[in-house]
């Protein structure tokens, strides 16, 4: 791979759309550009994807790139631009899924009856539905892309935990009708689809069934472990998860007022857990340079972290980086003032 153009690359991905996801890496990009232009190679897998943005930088950088995440609505993002070289939305395609419905599901308007949107909303979200149930492969990938990201601007703090309008700031998101975001939002993804030259792959799969070899470069961003609170990603992001499949498959909890999903296990998400979770990762991907970034207010704390990758490469680097996440806007959010710690190990 010839030495990557840093200065291209990171201003392709600042016009990657942008979901607001919790943890999410947007401002680490300059960060993570610099650090994998260092450790050089042509392969990287992305195993924690989330808003697929370290995947499409990636991408960007010239890397042959294999991304991953344990839910389904992230796979399809990346899908929908790191896998994907060439194929558009055509304006014919999109006017197609705001237009009249191919079928006559209305399973989102009964299942959410007075939940999140207006009826209209709704009914466009069922509509939309049945016609990109008609597009294959790409092309649905960029449309269901479009849609969750529609949905996700339309709800105040882009969560699903509330189903009421206190965080209602009366911005233009939250005013334009679901269908006009499912607009803009294809024009975004289509405008950041481009061919690298070399084929890329996405999974939705738990990070212990991916092979281990064969990445030059490991990039890992599991969910945090907090000390207090949870970051239960199921519980935030149920409507995005179940919205990129339809609920095909899908359990709701029918005895919560917000109609979300059953929780999926996942060992990073808790202080008993997360410590032997990370050893179990370095040593799966310890044949590969793994770059970690993990904050300052989880657990373990940095300290540990380099102690377990110690444990399987013999250069670990920390870099702190002053950042502040863009989740979460309330006032007392203070877990927002955190450093973010890069870890190298090779």
């Amino acid at each position: 791979m010839t030495t990557p153009d840093i200065s291209a690359a990171l201003e392709r991905t600042s016009v990657f759309p942008r979901l607001r996801y919790m943890g999410s890496k947007y401002k680490l990009v300059p960060h993570l550009a610099k650090v994998f232009t260092e450790i050089g190679g042509r392969t990287a897998l992305d195993a924690f994807s989330g808003s697929g943005v370290v995947s499409y930088l990636l991408k960007s950088l010239g890397y042959r790139v294999s991304s991953n995440d344990f839910l389904n609505f992230p796979s399809v993002i990346t899908r929908a631009t790191v896998v994907n070289q060439t194929v558009l939305l055509t304006k014919d395609d999109i006017e197609t899924v705001c237009g009249p419905a191919a079928d006559d599901r209305d399973f989102i308007r009964r299942t959410f009856d007075g939940l999140y949107f207006t009826a209209e909303d709704r009914e466009f979200l069922d509509t939309a539905w049945s016609n990109i149930a008609q597009l294959t492969d790409d092309k649905q990938a960029i449309a269901i892309s479009a849609l969750v990201l529609a949905a996700a601007r339309k709800q105040p703090r882009g969560v699903f935990t509330i189903t009421d309008l206190r965080y209602d700031d009366g911005r233009r998101d939250l005013r334009l009708p679901l269908s006009e975001h499912f607009r803009e939002r294809a024009a975004e993804y289509n405008k950041v689809v481009f061919n690298s030259g070399v084929q890329n792959r996405a999974f939705r799969s738990d990070v212990s069934t991916l092979e281990p070899g064969g990445y030059d470069i490991v990039y890992l961003d599991p969910p945090y472990a907090p000390p207090r609170d949870d970051n239960d990603y199921i519980k935030r992001y149920h409507f995005l998860e179940g919205l990129s499949v339809y609920w095909k498959d899908q359990k709701i909890m029918e005895n919560t007022k917000t109609k979300k999903l059953e929780k999926r296990f996942t060992p990073f998400a808790y202080k008993r857990t997360i410590t032997e979770a990370l050893r179990q990762t370095f040593k799966q991907f310890k044949d590969s340079t793994i770059v970690l970034s993990y904050s300052s207010n989880a657990v373990p704390d940095a300290g540990t972290i380099a102690g377990l990758l110690r444990e399987f490469k013999g250069d670990v680097q920390v870099r702190p980086v002053d950042h502040k996440y863009s989740f979460g806007t309330h006032a007392t959010a203070q877990r927002r003032d955190v450093s973010e710690y890069l870890f190298i190990g090779r």
